[in-house]
């Protein structure tokens, strides 16, 4: 599985605005909008919330996978976001998240949207990968390190 694959360019958003966790998963979530028209954005980000409320996607070392699912998703859908300033996103480890990674998956995509997770968490357990994210200069050279993941 390459997450290359399950990438699309205008859904990397190198410079994220958001100042809170709630924010944030709006922001990521209202990207999909522009693409699909019937995305319904509260809903999503509702889903988005309630899934927190289990308990944190923020795993630490600056990360985030926020994740859901919905129903009215034809295939899963990935938004990469990045913050330079830093936002409290209750992460397991108290520091503020820099990266994000969201996952949309349809219902009924249990097993492949489980992979999708894994491998995100593995890549990003790679502190050089990490670092590039964060010090890529441009929309390009992000998009290219994410392309080739």
């Amino acid at each position: 599985m390459k997450l290359g694959d399950y990438l699309e360019k205008e859904l990397v958003l190198p410079a994220l605005t958001s100042a809170s966790k709630a924010e944030v998963l709006a922001e990521l979530a209202s990207a999909l909008k522009s693409g699909t028209p019937s995305f319904d954005l509260d809903h999503a980000v509702n889903v988005l919330l309630e899934r927190e409320k289990l308990g944190t996607t923020g795993i630490g070392d600056g990360i985030a996978i926020p994740h859901g699912k919905l129903e009215d998703l034809d295939k899963i859908r990935v938004v990469v976001g990045r913050s330079v300033e830093g936002i409290d996103f209750e992460a397991l480890d108290f520091k503020p998240c820099h990266i994000f990674f969201l996952v949309l998956a349809p219902e009924q995509v249990a097993g492949l949207h489980l992979r999708l997770l894994a491998q995100i968490s593995r890549l990003l357990k790679d502190e050089n990968f990490r670092k590039e994210f964060l010090e890529a200069e441009d929309d390009g050279t992000l998009w290219k390190l994410l392309k080739n993941a």
